[in-house]
């Protein structure tokens, strides 16, 4: 009526359209797709039939235009085809955004804006109430599923926020999937729910949301719904209460209510007499026109008058106050009108068409008008203008509307905003937001978000796999800021700013440098400042006493020169401190490496003035000191310091140093630092003075060994030690520190260096100048003291350890230290001294050997030390004062040095005289690191290698299985190399170390009770030392103190001839010792030559003096120094003085001998060269006047001669024949005896070597058992061992073999499996057979065959009861025969289970399943036909049905036959192919043998089941639709319930048989036959039988028929 009422207006309006009148054509489309797209194609064909509201338009002219459709699908379709015709059609309701493809749909437009504006819109109220988290839900149609498309575009193109999910609404009643989308609204936590619907869809939402009860969301409507009256109910409030929506624009139309209100039911006739108005005007009034139904007038229905008046009715057909689609009806006729109006307008000759021609109305075209409607624009009476874009589209506005829910329950839906677009301001979007009702407590707008906005000084970061809109919120990184909401990237500060602690603003970065004012750089400053003090003081002190001494024999003018130097350096590292400049940076390295290059020049000369002096002091070497005079050392040291200089000079020239500002250490700092510019220059000038620095220090260190008037060479060493240290210290720490810490380091290294050269090089001077001035005389500096010496033609050296203790001096730096004082006299190695003399004096005799030549000798104390035996050393070849640099003049008058004791004492000395080319014979010395020739080129020794004794001592602990033993070395080389040695020799053995300690070289009692705490805690009771007695002394007497016994001691050659531990008081702790010692030997003449040294007759000898108080604790002349009685005078060496007087059987001390022989020898070899034939060069000889070491030493290493019986001689690395004896400590009447007990003789085959006489050992504690040390037991048979994780292999559990596994053996390393056939013992030591099983005849299978037996009596009873009573009516009625069947057939299962039962053989095999299986199949066959016949007999009963004719007794004899005939077919055929054998399982109990049956072909197996289960089905299923049948049937009652529980056994008889282990698998399937045997026997024939012989007044055919009828 809007249509027609526009189109009336127009006609009536003179000055719009003159001389033209519009007419239409309305159609109802019922909401039908077919019917409003056959209207449509009547319209445009031109053969539609018109309803006329004027009579001056009718003719077949075709439509021009046509308003509609409502909706978007009919659109589609009809847009889609009209477009062919180019006919305009302008909607009033379609809003897909489809429609605005121009290439599909040409001709289309629409008044209704866009989907995509809606879509638009809906998206602006989003952002505007920050809901970045929202669910979509669309229809099933075109409308929604464009929506669907394209709304999540539009929201991430307009940064709108994400959806949480899109859902599709269903048409129809779909509960299910309206459940599901509820569900999902109730478990997302977006707030926000956005519609694209119809009103029956959201009739059928709401319905469910009601159902589940789900509040608190906020709706937002499409135009669709926003209106619908229908759901605008108190019912719906609480759900939909707020919802905002977008509405079709309202507008006014002026005098549209007054037309409506004089509508006429005959207003619009058609020739067909379909009235709409007259439908209408029935409608609206509950009446019918005449002429009507008989069945109207007699209900009392009124008769329609066409008076009646339609203002006297309250209708919604005259409300006119929220014109909506109506207004864009409206709008659409006005624009077709326009479009005409323009058309109509066009002057000829300037027409938009071809030749700028006009349209006529008499030839209009579609096209032509189409052409003018693109461009209509015009403003309706409402002010609201209309116009076409590009796509058809109008120009698009919306009101925002509000569900509200008045006080009353009513329900108002009010405007509360206006989105739209203009020409010229584009969208936008105006709300009330005062206006708007929200339906939540807080009367606000709901938050729905997916994450909270991120403030300030955090960035977004979305979650991996999750929409944009879920993010965490992630601080800014330092340096960076976002000062905004919801910022997606920090923002970097500019390069001197950084970002406050919030991250939400830019701060000025600090500055940092070593300052004066912080505690570091004022530490640093007192310190240099304090350096620099120091050095001015000892300055003055030096100054003061220049004419000493000690300030004259160090060099006074370099020691002027060297303190101006070090204040220098003190004071050149303030330049460090304090805020870099230009001046500061360029000074800062140059005067640190020029002062630096003086002071270590200063350094450098000094030590080679040392040595060039004692060069000088050597003969022929007076001529070197004029190289280094007062001029020489001054020139040296300004050229050494002026190369420092020019390399500053070209450093500062050409890359100066300049200050720096640095960000890269300190990101929120700027470091001011000093950039040195060239990083070459600064590396030559560190790397200058390091050079410098190590060239002194290899100077010093080769004159630290001078004598003591040379001592300032070791200062120098020892200060251009710590200088190194310092420096290389400094280049990682100076690299690695940032900022002004490197600065700091620098000049931490500056002041460390300066004060550790002031220290090292001034300390001990000054002390010794102000504290012992008793020192700094020329006296002190230059005296030494000596032993023995005597002179001869060859000087041979001797160094002994006549003290095996020493007391170091307090070496704290401040004064210069003492010699080391030696303490604790060893009479032993004084007997060993005595040796050498013995020796000498015996050879000066001789005829024989070295005839008008005699030997002379130097003997000096190392004191068991390596420091002392160094000193010794340089005293042997220096000389003991300086009237003895007279024999220096041409070859050294010392040949040989006989010595030492000790390897580490050894490796020191024989260094010493390597320069010199000296031979040394050791008699003590067993280390093997001495056969390095190149290490060791003058070395030799008459003591075995300790590579024999650690192989020795490693066959000794296999040969008594102790596998679990204690390592202690003494704190040296021999120690050390010994201990390798041996754990070399115990790899491949059976031999772990439990523990590996170390007796300090400087006893240390803390340390040593340490060592004992881990002897006594640990389980190795036998423990092998490597050590030698000066450090063993204390450590046993602190072993002692403890009160620990039970140790098994393993002694090396060092010690396990000590007389120092013969006393008896060691017996308890050392009783049972056993070691390899020193094969013994004979010295003539020892014992008397022995007793002849007394203080009496060498009084001024002080290790006589010494020699006395050790052996008889008495002083023989009266002294201050030991707090002694005096000696009587009558004192004798007795055999009790064994530490001295043993001499049966001496051992190092016949190692001298030999030595001492062996250099005799090789000397005497030498003289008796002839020239011409001698080794050296052109076959020369040794001058006898002049013999060189290195001359002696050619002869020494071809020495071969025979003493006492045993051949000396050495190899090429000094080694002579291996030879231990093997002695055990046993008590006698006063002390320990050393006890030979074996032999190790190494030049024997390999495992030959060791001899022992076990019989004669006894062992620790007084024990004669061998003692037992292993960490763990041995493993009987029948285990294995497991080493445990983290420990030696000797430390093991003892596991017991896995079953089928044995050990026969002790300690087996694991465990052998036995044969296939054979199986371990309880035991694990032996495989046994194993035990055979199968279903015999024991418990289980008598149990299954007296049932078996019970079972088929059973059955032959009641089939004697049955036959019988054959007779009788309930066996009659019963199909007898088949009964018959059935119980023979049961006879035969239950007998077929005892073929499961005994050991399966071929036949036994073959038999079990196909007798099984053939007399079941019999069975349900018979029971299969009783039920047919069950049936066909009732379905007989039945008129003119004759189906029992073909289940006679013939019929069911061939059912019963062909039925089991099928699975006897089975069997043969399984039989034939692949039959059941007799097999040996051994998978399901490895511990047995299970005898069973292989089904052979397990095809057949389950076929011939599956066979027998499908006829069980089949009854089952027969009998249960026979179950109701009348009681005379009621057998098939009976057959329904055996069925069932004969299927319900064999279906649980499949997962039991797989399941089952060996025999129970037979034993299963006996149990199976039996059950279902008895399940059928029980169910079909026992209530028969209670009848037949209990109840015999029930067995009558009256009774049975009685029953039926009842």
């Amino acid at each position: 009526m809007t249509m027609a009422f526009a189109i009336d207006e127009i006609n009536h309006n003179s000055d719009f359209l003159p001389n033209v009148t519009l007419g239409y054509s309305l159609y109802d489309n019922c909401a039908t797709l077919v019917i409003g797209f056959s209207a449509a194609l009547s319209m445009a064909s031109g053969q539609e039939e018109e309803f006329l509201l004027k009579g001056d338009c009718t003719g077949k002219q075709s439509v021009l235009g046509i308003v509609g459709d409502s909706f978007s699908t009919f659109s589609i379709a009809t847009s889609d085809v009209i477009g062919l015709f180019r006919l305009p059609l302008v909607s009033y309701f379609a809003t897909c955004s489809c429609l605005s493809n121009r290439q599909k749909f040409p001709s289309f437009f629409r008044t209704i804006p866009s989907d995509a504006f809606q879509v638009r819109a809906m998206i602006q109220i989003l952002k505007h109430f920050g809901w970045r988290w929202a669910g979509l839900l669309v229809s099933d149609d075109d409308y929604g599923l464009h929506v669907a498309r394209s709304f999540p575009l539009d929201l991430a193109e307009a940064d709108g926020g994400c959806l949480a999910y899109t859902e599709v609404l269903p048409w129809g009643e779909n509960q299910a999937e309206l459940s599901r989308i509820v569900d999902v609204m109730k478990k997302s936590t977006a707030r926000v729910i956005i519609v694209f619907a119809h009103q029956i869809h959201m009739i059928q939402l709401m319905s469910e949301v009601v159902t589940q009860d789900v509040t608190g969301l906020q709706w937002i409507a499409s135009e669709a719904w926003t209106t619908a009256t229908v759901m605008q109910t108190p019912k719906l409030m609480p759900y939909l209460g707020g919802t905002l929506g977008i509405a079709i624009r309202r507008g006014e139309i002026p005098g549209l209510r007054e037309y409506l209100s004089k509508l006429q039911p005959n207003m619009l006739d058609d020739i067909y007499g379909s009235n709409l108005m007259r439908q209408f005007w029935e409608r609206i009034f509950e009446c019918k026109f005449a002429p009507t139904s008989a069945e109207w007038i007699e209900a009392g229905g009124a008769l329609c008058t066409g008076h009646e008046d339609l203002q006297n009715i309250d209708t919604e057909f005259l409300d006119v106050s929220n014109l909506r689609p109506e207004y864009n009806i409206y709008k659409a006729v006005y624009a077709l009108a326009h479009a005409l109006d323009n058309l109509l307008r066009c002057e000829p000759g300037r027409g938009p068409f071809p030749g700028n021609s006009c349209a006529t109305l008499n030839k209009l075209e579609p096209w032509q008008l189409m052409y003018y409607l693109e461009d209509v624009n015009f403003t309706t009476s409402f002010g609201d203008q209309v116009s076409f874009d590009e796509n058809g589209d109008a120009l698009p506005v919306y009101d925002v509307m509000n569900w509200m829910e008045l006080e009353d329950g009513e329900v108002k839906v009010q405007n509360v905003g206006v989105v739209k677009k203009s020409v010229f301001n584009g969208e936008e979007m105006t709300l009330d937001e005062d206006e708007i009702y929200w339906n939540f407590l807080s009367k606000r707008p709901p938050v729905s978000v997916c994450s909270v906005s991120c403030p300030p000084g955090t960035r977004m970061a979305q979650k991996k796999g999750e929409p944009v809109c879920c993010f965490d919120c992630i601080p800014c990184s330092e340096g960076e800021i976002s000062n905004t909401t919801d910022s997606t990237e920090c923002s970097m500060c500019p390069e001197d700013f950084w970002s406050s602690p919030g991250r939400d603003q830019c701060v000025p970065k600090k500055t940092e440098f070593l300052s004066y004012h912080e505690p570091l750089g004022i530490c640093l400053t007192t310190a240099s400042l304090l350096g620099a003090f120091i050095c001015a003081v000892v300055l003055g002190i030096f100054t003061y006493y220049r004419s000493t001494p000690l300030v004259r024999a160090n060099n006074s003018e370099m020691s002027f020169l060297l303190l101006v130097s070090l204040k220098l350096c003190f004071l050149c590292s303030l330049l460090f401190i304090g805020r870099p400049r230009l001046w500061t940076c360029q000074l800062r390295h140059a005067a640190f490496g020029i002062s630096f290059v003086l002071c270590v020049s200063c350094i450098l000369v000094k030590t080679m003035v040392v040595l060039a002096v004692f060069k000088a002091s050597k003969p022929g070497g007076g001529a070197t000191l004029k190289w280094f005079g007062a001029l020489q050392q001054r020139g040296t040291v300004f050229v050494l310091t002026s190369v420092q200089a020019v390399v500053c000079i070209v450093w500062l020239v050409s890359a100066s140093p300049t200050p720096h500002k640095n960000m890269k250490y300190h990101n929120d700092k700027i470091v001011h630092e000093c950039a040195i510019g060239s990083t070459i220059g600064f590396t030559v000038l560190l790397s200058y003075i390091g050079f410098l620095a190590f060239l002194s220090f290899m100077l010093a260190f080769l004159a630290r060994n001078l004598p003591d008037n040379f001592n300032e060479a070791k200062l120098i060493t020892f200060s251009m030690l710590i200088f190194c240290a310092v420096w290389v210290a400094f280049v990682p720490a100076y690299v690695n520190s940032p900022g002004k810490y490197a600065d700091a380091v620098e000049v931490f290294a500056i002041l460390a260096s300066s004060f550790g050269l002031l220290v090292a090089l001034f300390g001990p001077k000054c002390y010794i100048i102000l504290l012992r001035p008793e020192r700094n005389t020329k006296k002190t500096i230059m005296g030494r003291g000596i032993t023995f010496k005597t002179l001869g033609d060859f000087v041979l050296g001797g160094i002994f350890p006549l003290h095996y203790n020493q007391e170091m001096p307090d070496l704290n730096s401040t004064y210069q230290p003492p010699p080391v004082k030696c303490n604790g006299f060893d009479p032993r190695a004084f007997r060993w001294a005595l040796t050498m003399r013995l020796a000498v004096e015996e050879i000066n005799r001789s005829k024989e050997l070295l005839p008008n030549h005699t030997l002379g000798y130097k003997i000096f104390d190392s004191c068991a030390y390596p420091l002392t035996g160094q000193r010794a050393a340089l005293a042997v070849l220096n000389g003991v004062t300086e009237k003895d640099h007279d024999i220096c003049s041409g070859a050294s008058p010392l040949l040989a040095i006989i010595g030492e004791s000790g390897s580490a004492q050894s490796i020191v000395v024989s260094r010493i005289l390597r320069p010199f080319r000296i031979p040394m014979i050791s008699y003590f010395s067993s280390c093997a690191c001495f056969t390095d020739r190149r290490k060791y080129p003058t070395f030799f020794r008459v003591i075995p290698n300790d590579d024999y004794q650690v192989k020795a001592i490693a066959q000794l602990l296999v040969h008594f299985n102790w596998t679990w033993i204690g390592l202690i070395r003494g704190d040296h080389e021999y120690g050390r190399f010994a201990v390798q040695g041996l754990l070399r020799e115990l790899q491949g053995t059976n031999v772990c170390v439990a523990y590996t300690e170390m007796i300090p070289l400087l006893y240390n009692q803390k340390r040593a009770l340490e060592i004992i705490q881990v002897m006594s805690s640990s389980g190795a009771k036998v423990v092998v030392v490597f050590s030698a007695e000066g450090e063993m002394t204390p450590f046993l007497k602190d072993y002692m103190a403890q009160n620990i016994s039970g140790i098994q001691w393993i002694a090396s050659e060092a010690w396990v001839t000590a007389s120092v531990f013969s006393g008896s008081h060691y017996y308890p702790y050392l009783g049972g010792t056993i070691g390899f010692g020193i094969r013994k030997g004979h010295i003539p003449g020892l014992s008397d030559f022995l007793q002849t040294v007394t203080p009496y007759m060498y009084p001024s000898n002080p290790l006589v003096r010494e020699l006395w108080e050790a052996l008889y604790g008495c002083a023989p002349v009266p002294s201050s120094v030991v707090d002694l009685p005096l000696c009587s005078g009558e004192e004798t060496l007795m055999a009790k003085h064994a530490a001295y007087m043993n001499t049966s059987s001496p051992r190092v001390a016949y190692n001298v001998y030999k030595a001492v022989h062996a250099v005799a020898r090789s000397l005497h070899n030498l003289l008796l060269c002839q020239p011409g034939v001698g080794p050296f060069e052109n076959s020369s000889c040794a001058q006898s006047n002049n013999i060189h070491p290195w001359q002696l030493q050619q002869y020494l290493q071809e020495v071969e001669f025979n003493i006492g019986g045993e051949e000396v001689n050495f190899d090429l690395k000094g080694d002579s024949v291996p030879y231990y004896d093997i002695i055990n400590w046993q008590r006698s009447t006063s002390n320990i005896e050393f006890v030979l007990v074996g032999l190790f003789d190494g030049t024997k085959t390999a495992g030959q070597e060791l001899d022992i006489q076990e019989d004669r050992i006894i062992w620790a504690g007084h024990q004669s058992k061998v003692p037992v040390s292993v960490c763990s037991d041995s493993c009987a048979p029948g285990s294995r061992k497991a080493v445990r994780r983290g420990e030696p292999v000797c430390c093991f559990d003892c596991v017991p073999c896995d079953s089928g596994k044995i050990s026969n053996e002790t300690d087996s390393v694991d465990c052998a499996e036995c044969p296939e056939d054979f199986w371990s013992n309880p035991d694990r030591t032996a495989c046994i057979p194993k035990e055979v099983e199968f279903l015999a005849y024991d418990t289980v299978g008598i149990v299954l065959t007296v049932i078996s037996a019970v079972g088929a009596c059973l059955t032959i009873i009641v089939l004697v009861v049955i036959f019988h009573h054959r007779y009788t009516p309930i066996v009659r009625m019963n199909n007898s025969e088949l009964s018959f069947f059935i119980l023979f057939a049961l006879v035969l299962c239950f007998l077929c289970s005892l073929v499961f039962i005994g050991e399966p053989t071929n036949w036994s095999c073959m038999l079990r399943h196909t007798a099984f299986s053939i007399t079941f199949s019999l069975c349900i066959s018979c029971i299969l036909g009783k039920t047919l016949v069950v049936l066909a007999a009732f379905t007989a009963t039945r008129p003119g049905n004759n189906v029992m004719k073909w289940l006679g007794p013939n019929q069911q004899r061939a059912i019963i036959f062909t039925s089991t005939l099928v699975q006897v077919v089975i069997c043969v055929a399984w039989l034939v192919d692949a039959p059941p054998y007799p097999s040996r399982n051994m998978e399901y109990e490895r511990s047995k043998i299970i005898l069973e049956c292989s089904n052979g072909s397990s095809l057949a197996f389950w076929c011939v089941l599956g066979y027998i289960g499908l006829q069980a089905c089949l009854c089952f299923l027969l009998a249960f639709l026979a179950r109701k049948l009348p009681g005379n049937f009621n057998e098939a009652k009976f057959i329904t319930f055996s069925m069932l529980i004969f299927c319900a056994v064999w279906l649980a008889f499949i997962p039991a048989y797989i399941s089952s282990p060996g025999s129970y698998a037979d034993a299963v399937e006996s149990f199976a036959i039996l059950a279902s045997s008895f399940g059928l026997l029980l169910c079909l024939f026992v209530p028969k039988c209670y009848i037949i012989l209990l109840k015999p007044e029930k067995n009558t055919k009256q009774h049975l028929i009685s029953r039926d009828k009842n």
